[in-house]
């Protein structure tokens, strides 16, 4: 059993991307075996129904299937967080309860929001957030990401980790990731029990520093932070800063170039998923961007690209 299986939860918890047919239906037979390679990987834990899940894309009956069926198929294996990112507080709610049901480690949350202009202020993030931890037991974490459009202040995130109860994790994903790791650390204390980045890993060495235990990042190669990681909490910071110069080409090209379908191209190359494609309107990954992709992944010799060989 891996170390994050008990809290605190810390290590690589990557996103793993929901499988689709060419036609747009859910593929479940390659979305276990995308779930089996992740954790074969040396994934500490995976996040289920995030942003570059193409959450967007499901229908409520689909996150229903897929809540039930990838914590099924993980069977304790690892934590699953879920996400239940919703601008109502009710439905928010009951999409944690049933998460916590089916067997969700934890939920992650983005502050209420909807499209360009609809914003919630701090009162209102806060009665959101209270009665989202009134109605679970497990721990809730809050992702601070451009996405949203709302802006949460390190003291304001702080507070709420002092004031309700189950606001535990923060995955911090703005500028400056990492000064706001340190400054949510120095207000919020022992309050915060997981203070996590994500982005892919883009900012991951400045976030260690910063004093990030946990990465959220794509799931396309989590052998890959699970090395940096090892270094890092056995306390080799120079074999730890040599294995991210090692892999950040990789990190870089999927990050800037590729977004949330780089972990399906990879996967795809390697025999693990039988289709990479996105839900439309999501566009296809660019051929140019693919190309790259492959091209330093190969270099790299990740486990992906031989998993389903």
């Amino acid at each position: 059993m891996p170390a994050s299986s008990a809290r605190p939860y810390k290590g690589v918890f990557p996103v793993v991307p929901t499988t689709f047919t060419a036609s747009g239906e859910l593929d479940l037979a390659s979305q276990k075996r995308c779930v089996d390679f992740m954790i074969d990987a040396g994934s500490d834990g995976l996040c289920i129904l995030a942003n570059y899940s193409e959450q967007f894309a499901l229908g409520d009956d689909e996150r229903e299937l897929l809540t039930r069926e990838i914590l099924g198929h993980v069977a304790g294996r690892v934590p699953v967080i879920v996400t239940t990112t919703h601008y109502s507080t009710r439905i928010c709610a009951a999409r944690s309860r049933r998460a916590q049901e089916l067997g969700a480690a934890m939920v992650m949350v983005m502050p209420p929001y909807h499209g360009a202009s609809i914003r919630v202020g701090e009162a209102g993030i806060a009665a959101f957030l209270r009665e989202l931890s009134d109605a679970i037991d497990i721990p809730i974490m809050i992702q601070d990401a451009p996405v949203s459009g709302t802006p949460l202040s390190a003291p304001f995130l702080a507070q709420l980790a002092r004031e309700i109860e189950h606001v535990a994790y923060f995955k911090i994903e703005t500028p400056g990731a990492a000064a706001k790791l340190r400054e949510l650390l120095r207000l919020g204390g022992d309050a915060i029990e997981g203070p996590w980045d994500g982005e892919e890993g883009i900012t991951l060495f400045a976030d260690l520093d910063g004093g990030a235990t946990g990465t959220m990042t794509g799931g396309g190669y989590p052998d890959a932070f699970r090395e940096i990681l090892a270094h890092w909490f056995a306390g080799r910071r120079a074999e730890a800063l040599a294995a991210y110069g090692r892999w950040l080409p990789l990190i870089n090209h999927e990050n800037r170039q590729c977004g949330l379908l780089a972990a399906k191209a990879l996967m795809l190359e390697g025999g693990v998923i039988a289709c990479d494609a996105p839900r439309s309107p999501f566009p296809p990954m660019p051929p140019a961007a693919r190309a790259g992709l492959l091209e330093i992944a190969r270099g790299l010799d990740p486990m992906v690209l031989r998993w389903g060989r």
